[in-house]
Parts: structure tokens; sequence; C-alpha cells
């Protein structure tokens, strides 16, 4: 991939319900306070996720058809997506699709709203 994917943001009316959302669901540490510009963000409100070690960087994908309703996405890999979409459920989230198996990649994915209406994925084995 020619220019990659290098950060993503979530955000909400309610950033420290999100934080700990994010934190229950995949135990991302995002303590506030980093340094943000003023248009994205309350500056006392911001969080930094920082990758682990040995991270890879994210793959894309661009497609959709007649039908198909225009969104961006990310996804999260999990190692079970339905047990993390009933997680997601039990913070406060929404699930809007899946589990859904992709027969062709081996892979299965859903997709859930956060308590602030972000969409995101999780993908995991099939």
């Amino acid at each position: 991939m020619g220019n990659p994917v290098v950060h993503f943001e979530l955000i909400g009316p309610d950033p420290d319900r999100l934080r700990d959302f994010y934190a229950a669901l995949f135990g991302w540490d995002a303590p506030a306070g980093a340094p943000v510009a003023a248009a994205i963000s309350a500056s006392a409100e911001y969080s930094f996720i920082t990758p682990e070690p040995g991270w890879a960087p994210a793959a894309g994908g661009i497609g959709g058809g007649e039908g198909f309703a225009p969104h961006s996405i990310f996804y999260v890999g999990v190692a079970s997506v339905s047990d993390t979409l009933e997680a997601a459920q039990q913070l406060g989230g929404t699930v809007t699709l899946g589990p859904q198996r992709n027969e062709g990649a081996e892979i299965t994915i859903g997709h859930l709203r956060d308590p602030a209406g972000n969409l995101i994925g999780v993908a995991g084995p099939a």
C-alpha cells in the first residue's frame, strides 16, 4: 500500500465513556491529556492509543456498489467476533452486523457502534 493508514480517532460527546468502553472491550489504555489540535478535541480530553511492539500495519479495502451505504470503518482483530459483539452490547454498544463469515478469506467479521455512535468493525478467526 503506497500510503498506509497511520492513525484513527474515535470522537464523541463523552470521551470518558468512550475510553471506558474501549478499555473494557479491547484492553486499550488511553489516558486523557495527549496533545491535539483544538479543532479535533478538547485538549484535556484527547487520548493516544500506542501500538504494541510487533503490531502490523493496517491493510485496507475499497468497495461497495448500488445499495450499499457509504461509510468508512476500521477493524480490530479479536479472538472471537461473537464474544466481542456480545461484550460490546453489554458495555452499551450496538451490534449492526454479524457475526458474518467471509468464506473466501476464512475470517469472521462484525460491525458495532460504540456509545457515541462511531461505527467500527471486529475481525477474527472463521
